[in-house]
């Protein structure tokens, strides 16, 4: 009984200093769910904790100070269509036809959508068995084999264009007024559940609040297994609506009071999380698209010091308020190295154990280090294109300019214009006589990449050309 009972111990010893390794080597960690909330057209400069004296977003503010608020972090093309693809794909939405020459994003009439062969990182964490769920505004496709659920997402609930289209033609007047004063019974855009179409027009006045209920309730489902929860907010992208509670309430007029809406969303996801106990194995990313709609004024936010704004890229259309949030798990600060929306496919299947496509070019790196321990950032380098052209290059802290955003047709400057962004993030001085072989350098790097990129068809056009 003795010799027994002493064997037992030594079992017992043996099995716990193996449990106590596994665990401080990360190996028995549970797997990590992941939620991204994303923006439409919000700027740089449109949260409190960024320093907007206006517009209040106490949940975000909170988010940024228990989490890494990252200053240099960009979306990979300005403007909506463009940038969902990067985000999903980690690759610039140029190799998959998801960006144009002809057209800024997807319409109504256009015959395609995120072409089949891509994958998403739905898709990469669905192969290591998470549940996948997606809210919110989608616009890349909105044709049955486009929608999200042929692209790894096992459920969907939201609208698949932006919240402007479709508009009633018997509604008339300026695109820009009506923008800022139409109903939104103005807008004929569907609302979908997975495939079906459940709603037309969606009553844009609850929307955020119903794609808050929605992703509430995902959380909670799927609470027993490692999650990816995508909520793309619909606004501000214009035409700004904000439910009864939130009308009226901000001093920045109605883009403050959606502002403030969405920044409530947020405070019920993760107070969601906390109360599901699942905080401490949940990463949230909040970003957005691209930037302010500034041709809306007072009705389309503000970048900040940043020059430009969405459809351009300027700092101001690209640069994006940028926040994760993970107790335990993130390590606090304010973050300073770039990372791109590339990035995020890449990183979160390193985090989930999960395998990158190796049958592709990617154009993301994996930013754990930088998440886990503040350590330095694997990017260097960021592309910015203006639909299918590349009108800016970006190495370490200098950016050159080649071209300037005229509509879907960037024009090429007279002469390319350097600036150093640590030194002058408003891009205000123009270094390109003094610095001539950065301009060069910066140049040459941009035509090492244009030369390794294959046409493939326009999504984005009424008709596909194979």
């Amino acid at each position: 009984m003795i010799f027994v009972s002493i064997n037992w111990v030594k079992r017992f010893i043996f099995g716990f200093s193996l449990l106590f390794i596994l665990v401080a080597s990360g190996l028995a960690k549970e797997p990590l769910n992941f939620v991204i909330i994303f923006t439409d057209d919000q700027g740089y400069g449109d949260m409190s904790c960024n320093g907007h004296p206006t517009i209040h977003t106490p949940n975000l503010d909170r988010m940024a100070y228990q989490g890494q608020k990252w200053t240099q972090f960009y979306s990979s093309a300005p403007v909506c269509t463009s940038s969902r693809a990067a985000l999903m794909t980690g690759r610039l939405p140029v190799r998959s036809g998801m960006a144009s020459s002809k057209r800024v994003v997807l319409f109504p009439d256009s015959a395609g959508g995120l072409p089949q062969y891509e994958i998403t990182v739905a898709e990469v964490l669905k192969e290591v068995d998470y549940k996948t769920g997606m809210v919110g505004k989608w616009h890349m496709g909105h044709l049955p084999e486009h929608l999200p659920t042929t692209q790894g997402f096992d459920s969907y609930y939201g609208i698949p264009y932006s919240n402007d289209m479709d508009r009633d033609l018997s509604v008339k007047g300026n695109w820009i007024e009506l923008g800022k004063t139409a109903p939104w019974s103005a807008y004929r855009v569907p609302l979908i559940k997975n495939i079906k179409e459940i709603e037309r027009p969606v009553n844009q006045n609850t929307i955020t609040r119903r794609y808050t209920q929605e992703a509430v309730k995902f959380i909670k489902d799927n609470k027993s297994k490692p999650f990816f929860l995508y909520l793309a907010h619909s606004m501000p992208h214009i035409p700004l609506y904000a439910s009864r509670k939130f009308k009226g309430k901000s001093l920045n007029g109605i883009y403050g009071d959606v502002i403030q809406e969405i920044d409530w969303s947020v405070g019920q996801v993760i107070n969601t999380l906390r109360q599901q106990d699942l905080h401490k194995k949940t990463i949230v990313m909040f970003t957005s698209d691209n930037g302010p709609w500034e041709v809306f004024k007072t009705h389309g936010g503000s970048s900040g010091l940043l020059r430009g704004a969405k459809g351009g890229t300027r700092e101001g259309g690209m640069r994006e308020p940028t926040i994760f949030w993970g107790p335990g798990n993130i390590k606090p600060g304010v973050i300073q190295e770039m990372g791109s929306t590339l990035d995020v496919l890449p990183t979160f299947a390193s985090l989930a154990g999960a395998k990158v496509p190796t049958d592709r070019k990617m154009d993301g790196y994996d930013l754990s280090e930088v998440l886990l321990s503040r350590g330095k950032s694997p990017r260097k380098e960021m592309y910015f294109f203006g639909g299918a052209k590349l009108s800016a290059i970006r190495f370490e802290n200098y950016k050159v300019q080649v071209r300037e955003e005229n509509g879907i047709n960037p024009i090429i400057l007279e002469k390319p214009e350097l600036y150093h962004l640590g030194e002058d993030p408003s891009e205000k001085y123009d270094l390109a006589s003094k610095r001539p072989e950065i301009v060069k350098d910066l140049i040459n790097r941009g035509e090492r990449l244009k030369s390794g990129i294959k046409p493939v068809p326009d999504q984005l056009v009424p008709k596909i050309s194979k």
